[in-house]
């Protein structure tokens, strides 16, 4: 299977990937066909729908958070071994976005783990990884690395604080599916409790830029 996923890769032409992240189905399609995948026992058809579906924008957002390209592909290698193993137990209480999401964002706070930094931990080439690696090798190719001034001023802020602005800001996520997706960290996180932070964040961005421009 492992080959056959390198096989697959090296006959794509460059455009597929486009259509990919810019021309992918509607999550309520893709949510629908993994499903179905589900229902029928074919795990590994679910588990590569949906990583070909949903990976590129949650790779951006491992980029975001963690601006670290290394440390974003070995969040996201991590990421996808985890869907794949627990997609089999995906019962829909949320939507198949949400649920990777969150899977995405405990990937991001393991990988930040002192301890398992120390261990210098690389993973496995399985099936999971392959395409990872397969989605982030094209993506890294497509996607341009500028940053603009914003980018820059969100460099400033928190690691917790820059995730929130990811989910809301960059993938449009509604306050109660951006509590559920930093809820994975452990600690019930609540949607009010985001808005009120979400507004002292736009405060102190806004100040930053009114420095910013004083200096100039």
């Amino acid at each position: 299977m492992e080959r056959h996923l390198h096989a697959v890769a090296a006959r794509r032409p460059a455009r597929y990937f486009h259509v990919v992240e810019h021309e992918r189905p509607t999550p309520a399609s893709v949510q629908q066909s993994v499903q179905q995948h589900i229902d029928a026992g074919d795990t590994s058809a679910a588990a590569t729908e949906a990583l070909r579906a949903l990976g590129p924008e949650i790779l951006r957002f491992l980029r975001s958070v963690l601006r670290d390209e290394e440390d974003a592909a070995d969040a996201f290698s991590h990421f996808a071994e985890r869907l794949w193993r627990g997609l089999s137990s995906f019962r829909g209480q949320s939507s198949l976005r949400t649920w990777a999401f969150r899977i995405a964002w405990n990937s991001a706070l393991t990988l930040r783990n002192d301890a398992w930094h120390r261990k210098g931990r690389r993973f496995a080439t399985g099936e999971a990884s392959a395409l990872a690696e397969e989605i982030r090798t094209k993506t890294v190719v497509r996607v341009a690395r500028q940053k603009d001034a914003f980018d820059k001023l969100r460099q400033a802020l928190s690691a917790e604080d820059q995730s929130l602005l990811a989910l809301r800001l960059d993938r449009g996520f509604s306050w109660e599916e951006t509590a559920e997706i930093l809820s994975a960290g452990g600690e019930p996180v609540q949607a009010l409790t985001l808005m009120k932070r979400f507004e002292r964040i736009k405060k102190r961005l806004a100040e930053m830029v009114r420095k910013q421009a004083e200096e100039e």
